[in-house]
C-alpha cells in the first residue's frame, strides 16, 4: 500500500484556530498521527492496480472456461458419433 502524507504542522495549526491551546492540539495531533499510521489506507492508485490485476485475471479466467467448453463440446460430439457408428455396425 502506498502512504499518505500528513501535515502536522498544518493540523496543530488548525486546531489552535480552533481553541485549543498548543499542548493540546500537539498532543491530538500526535495522537492522531500515530493512529493513521497503524491503519492501512488504500490510494486511489492501490484500487486502480487491484483493479487492473483483478480485470487481467477475469480475462484469463473467461480464456479457459471457453476452452474447456470447446472441448467439452467436441468430446461430446465424439461420443455421440461413436454410439452412432456403434449402433450402426
Amino acid at each position: 500500500m502506498s502512504s499518505i502524507t500528513f501535515d502536522t504542522l498544518k493540523f496543530v495549526t488548525r486546531l489552535k484556530e480552533s481553541g485549543f491551546v498548543e499542548s493540546q492540539a500537539v498532543a491530538i495531533t500526535e495522537a492522531f498521527k500515530e493512529a493513521h499510521g497503524e491503519a492501512e489506507v488504500a490510494t486511489r492508485r492501490d484500487i486502480e492496480e487491484l483493479r487492473l490485476e483483478l480485470e487481467l485475471k477475469l480475462s484469463e479466467t473467461k480464456s479457459e472456461l471457453i476452452r474447456w467448453v470447446v472441448g467439452a463440446g467436441f468430446l461430446q460430439t465424439a461420443l455421440i458419433a461413436a454410439l452412432l457408428l456403434k449402433l450402426i455396425k
